[in-house]
């Protein structure tokens, strides 16, 4: 297993809990970016830059990803993607996307597109908070303990 970052739109407080959570359970995780970014100097923590580009990162992300990959992305689409890949998905406020629920995920996303399309004022997501923090710390880490217990019976 590894951790993939769609690191151009994750917050750097949930990419801080992701860099330590690599360290302590010995996961690769990639930051994925159309540009440089700063990362902790570790055995387990890497970034590719991929080319300035609409949907560069996200394409690359879906091209990596394996079974058992854990993605992290805001991005419905790529979610979508790598779910069909096998791969899990969970988003900064720790939702977690998958076969079950990443349709109706999709077309929400989808009819709220359409309707800022047409003009209509749909809002934006709510400021990132600390219950947000805590949400995807709580999601990664259940997470994490329920891969091991999978891999510990392999």
């Amino acid at each position: 297993m590894r951790i993939l970052i769609d690191a151009d739109s994750i917050p750097s407080v949930i990419k801080d809990i992701l860099f330590r959570a690599a360290e302590r359970n010995s996961i690769p995780l990639i930051l994925v970016a159309n540009q440089a970014l700063k990362f902790p100097d570790s055995e387990y923590i890497s970034a590719m830059v991929v080319p300035a580009g609409y949907n560069e990162a996200d394409d690359r992300i879906a091209e990596i990803v394996r079974p058992g990959d854990l993605v992290v992305t805001d991005d419905i689409p790529l979610a979508d993607r790598v779910v069909r890949r096998s791969g899990s998905v969970i988003d900064a406020r720790g939702n977690l996307y998958t076969g079950e629920n990443i349709g109706e995920r999709l077309a929400m996303r989808d009819m709220m597109d359409e309707l800022r399309n047409g003009g209509i004022d749909t809002g934006g997501p709510a400021p990132f908070s600390s219950r947000d923090r805590r949400a995807f710390a709580n999601q990664l880490d259940r997470f994490l303990t329920k891969h091991k217990n999978v891999a510990g019976e392999a």
